[in-house]
């Protein structure tokens, strides 16, 4: 009876490696590698400029966005390209509706609205580089970075067509140098690299506030690179503090409850499906570390040390496995949060960086 439960187990475990494909930027090489059943399959290549590429998926289809402008389709499954399209120079971002792809561009101060094949239906020039791009219902809602606007678009067709996008508010002045933004909710979410707040659209009433951020009793400028680095669970929000050795835990409606001390300079945040475990990944010196922090304690539990720079990481969602990518050393780095030892090491993958995961269809 025991024999077959281990190899009930075996069998279980193996069919959800199966439906878990992972598309990892090799950040150098203008490619993306291809994993599954933790091995490298394939690589995709002429993926134009990946140093900070980006990866959407939207059914059996996947888009990438490149560092040099290029938006690009492609199908999850046979991992051939579909199309492709030069939005700019230089994108920053992107988003995905029903009915269309639009792209938050730095270089030509511009928003491309392109269908799902990537044709061209409209571009918002907005003199300013673009970036913070959501969607929400009908709006799309994006951040003036140079013009301190927050802007919110209505599509008038109400997803029944192809998109056709009017100006519903700029929001002028709202605080300075706006960089990336979050959706929760109905709440726009914005971030400025030079204020010390937060701004906040209610897109169910287009009413603008701002945010005070506190620490204790007094009051933290905190700048914020990037919003994806931020971890909500279903009653905190984790952020790593910018230029300071510490994890900031709020609850919801961002009263302060804590600081995590940890050993270094924080980059990203991720939590895992069930949000019981939260890893940390560091930059400067402690580039090659990785902690983790239990949720519910709100203290440090496990710390790993990498041979090379730790660019990114992923939980899996099917397994209690973490994927660490480890740049230096061209591998990925598995670790089970069962028993925190590393399982696996993903060789052969060129300088990676983003870890993105796909669910493929049910077999």
């Amino acid at each position: 009876m025991k024999k077959i439960f281990i190899l009930f187990s075996f069998l279980v475990m193996t069919n959800l490696l199966a439906n878990e494909k992972l598309f990892i930027i090799e950040r150098e090489t203008n490619s993306v590698a291809i994993v599954e059943d933790e091995q490298k399959i394939s690589t995709m290549h002429d993926m134009g400029n990946t140093n900070h590429s980006l990866i959407k998926f939207d059914g059996d289809k996947g888009f990438i966005i490149s560092r040099d402008g290029y938006i690009i389709k492609f199908d999850n499954n046979t991992e051939r390209i579909e199309a492709r399209y030069k939005t700019s120079n230089s994108a920053i971002g992107f988003t995905i509706g029903k009915k269309y792809v639009a792209v938050a561009n730095y270089d030509d101060t511009s928003v491309d609205i392109l269908d799902k094949d990537l044709n061209l239906i409209k571009k918002i020039q907005t003199g300013s580089r673009n970036v913070g791009i959501k969607i929400y219902k009908n709006y799309l809602v994006f951040a003036q970075m140079d013009s301190d606007i927050l802007s919110v678009y209505e599509d008038i067709t109400k997803g029944e067509k192809l998109p056709d996008f009017r100006l519903v508010k700029d929001f002028k002045n709202v605080g300075t140098m706006p960089f990336d933004a979050m959706i929760k909710d109905n709440k726009y979410i914005a971030g400025f690299f030079k204020s010390s707040y937060f701004g906040t659209i209610d897109l169910d009433t287009m009413t603008y506030k701002k945010v005070q951020i506190y620490l204790s009793d007094r009051k933290l400028v905190l700048k914020v690179p990037h919003f994806g680095l931020w971890s909500i669970s279903n009653n905190k929000v984790f952020v790593p503090a910018v230029g300071d050795n510490k994890v900031l835990v709020y609850d919801l409606d961002f009263n302060f409850l804590k600081n995590i001390e940890i050993e270094g300079l924080p980059v990203f945040t991720s939590l895992n499906p069930d949000q019981r475990y939260l890893a940390v990944t560091h930059s400067g010196d402690k580039f090659p570390v990785v902690q983790i922090i239990d949720t519910q304690k709100l203290k440090i539990i496990k710390r790993f040390e990498f041979k090379g720079k730790v660019l990114h990481l992923r939980w899996s969602k099917q397994t209690p496995n973490l994927y660490i990518s480890v740049n230096d050393t061209n591998s990925v780095a598995v670790i089970s949060s069962k028993n925190w030892k590393i399982v696996n090491q993903i060789e052969n993958i060129e300088k990676p960086s983003g870890i993105f995961l796909y669910k493929k269809k049910d077999r």
